[in-house]
């Protein structure tokens, strides 16, 4: 037996500045070790373009490892641009731009404002790739196993899957930061969450007296939504806290709007048959109906008389977001979740 197999080996590259290690006995596979450190490496600029990286044989060689482990490590990182070679000169570093993952649920413009505060947030050395897995399995199971190896970091939200967690269990942890929904997390991750649950109680605990402007509040959960069924609970937790009549509502195609019936919303879609059934039964929101939408946009202050949300701040999660891959460091915090009131509450 190799006595190297039970210790991490230490390679040292061709550069003052840059040393790591080989551990035999992780998980996460060598080639993808070897990734991950010249990354990081170029990213901390301890790697610099044109430092000169060993060759294929001498790492072979010299640290107990396959060819091909080594070939496909270098591969990759030709793929990505991160270095390339010269005919019988080797490899050097070709680029010190990072490149980032950011994987989103699904395409809505609160995600836009996310997207852009990140990306604003980051330097021109960062490039950033958007992919949204729109909750399917296999999709993201496709984006993340093709990504794997090319990116510095990995931005991610997850969702309700029983696969979630394998998948994510093949980026490692230093390099992950999951997103919005604390849903199959370690104690181990990096995260920037909103709180769908307490600090969603909360936040309507403080517009009680609005809602007791209404005989009933009614939650509208379609039965085509992927929001968080935490809501729910704490929903019914206020209105029996607080003596409020309540109804949660799953069916969208028999919606009817009521008198003196407040509504929470999580869908954008039936806040448009709101508003329509408003305007056939002359409703009048925030007099004769009250309607409070799950998740701000630029244009709900604009929409009727403004639109009066429970929201979180996506502009703080996408900079939260664009500081874990700026600074390298631990990232674990929740937004907070607030109510902002306008007319239709």
């Amino acid at each position: 037996m190799n006595p190297n197999q039970n210790r991490p080996v230490w390679i040292c590259f061709m550069s003052d500045n840059f040393t790591f290690s080989i551990d035999h006995e992780s998980g996460v596979p060598k080639y993808q070790q070897i990734v991950n450190a010249v990354n990081e490496a170029v990213a901390k600029n301890r790697l610099e373009i044109g430092d000169p990286l060993p060759s294929v044989n001498a790492l072979c060689k010299n640290y107990n490892l396959s060819r091909d482990t080594v070939f496909k490590a270098y591969s990759v990182l030709k793929e990505s641009n991160v270095i390339e070679s010269v005919p019988n000169k080797g490899y050097y570093v070709a680029s010190n731009i990072k490149k980032v993952l950011l994987v989103l649920d699904t395409f809505k413009a609160y995600k836009e404002v996310l997207y852009h505060s990140f990306k604003n947030y980051l330097g021109d050395d960062v490039i950033t790739d958007v992919q949204f897995h729109h909750y399917n399995i296999d999709n993201f199971k496709t984006i993340i196993n093709n990504s794997i190896g090319k990116y510095y970091k990995y931005i991610i939200m997850g969702f309700d899957h029983i696969d979630v967690p394998d998948v994510l269990s093949k980026i490692t942890n230093e390099n992950l930061l999951l997103l919005d929904w604390n849903i199959h997390t370690k104690k181990t991750n990096n995260y920037v969450f909103q709180d769908f649950g307490k600090s969603f109680y909360n936040a309507l605990i403080g517009v009680t007296d609005l809602f007791k402007k209404y005989k009933a509040i009614h939650f509208l959960y379609p039965e085509y939504t992927n929001h968080p069924i935490e809501t729910i609970t704490y929903f019914e937790k206020f209105c029996n806290d607080f003596d409020f009549d309540y109804q949660i509502k799953t069916d969208s195609n028999t919606l009817k709007i009521k008198s003196e019936t407040a509504y929470i919303c999580v869908s954008d879609r039936m806040l448009g048959t709101f508003l329509e059934q408003c305007k056939t039964h002359n409703l009048e929101p925030g007099v004769d109906v009250g309607f409070l939408s799950y998740n701000d946009t630029p244009m709900k202050k604009f929409i009727y008389k403004g639109i009066t949300v429970v929201t979180t701040d996506f502009h703080e999660i996408g900079v939260a977001a664009a500081k874990f891959v700026t600074n390298n460091s631990i990232t674990k915090f929740y937004i907070p979740t607030k109510i902002i009131i306008r007319d239709s509450l």
